[in-house]
């Protein structure tokens, strides 16, 4: 079964990003080692990964070992390669979601995790995005990227779940109405 599921942290405004691009708010809570908040899980649940260039890029910026054990497919119009360290491990693809998805389905991947601000945003004009698993933190930035952009229609959602972690991150979980 083929599957595109978002897990994103977001502010209280709706924003995924501060207006300089920065992310130090996420780290505003301090998780317990002992805390699982659902990242391994998806892990665990998927294939690969498809993310943008920008997230590519502050992620290869945090230095230290690449957190992710799947293939992941960065949507890239210009990279051409990828650091020697990552080949092998990540795949530069280009063109539409829907020409995207054709691509790495061919591969034999399925089950995707769909990762940065402008790719949700592209998948989700394209009524490709099938879960949506957001993290709340408590915090208004007052500006910044924000998590949703302009749809050509709405697009409904039920809700999976809800969990409260630490008494003050809710992460809720939504399936796809269709």
């Amino acid at each position: 079964m083929k599957k595109n599921i978002v897990f994103i942290g977001k502010s209280l405004d709706g924003y995924i990003a501060g207006k300089n691009g920065e992310l130090d708010w996420l780290e505003l809570i301090p998780i317990p080692d002992n805390v699982e908040m659902g990242f391994k899980s998806l892990m665990e649940e998927i294939d690969a990964l498809v993310m943008g260039r920008t997230t590519f890029e502050v992620v290869c910026g945090f230095g230290g070992d690449w957190p992710y054990q799947k293939h992941v497919f960065v949507l890239s119009h210009s990279l051409t390669a990828v650091p020697e360290k990552l080949e092998g491990k990540v795949s530069i693809i280009k063109g539409s979601p829907q020409e995207v998805l054709q691509i790495i389905h061919q591969k034999g991947y399925s089950k995707l995790y769909i990762d940065g601000g402008k790719t949700i945003q592209d998948f989700l004009k394209e009524d490709l995005v099938d879960e949506l698993r957001i993290t709340t933190i408590p915090i208004l930035l007052g500006g910044g990227f924000p998590l949703f952009g302009d749809l050509a229609k709405p697009l409904e959602w039920e809700l999976i779940e809800s969990k409260v972690f630490l008494n003050q991150i809710v992460q809720s979980s939504y399936r796809r109405k269709r």
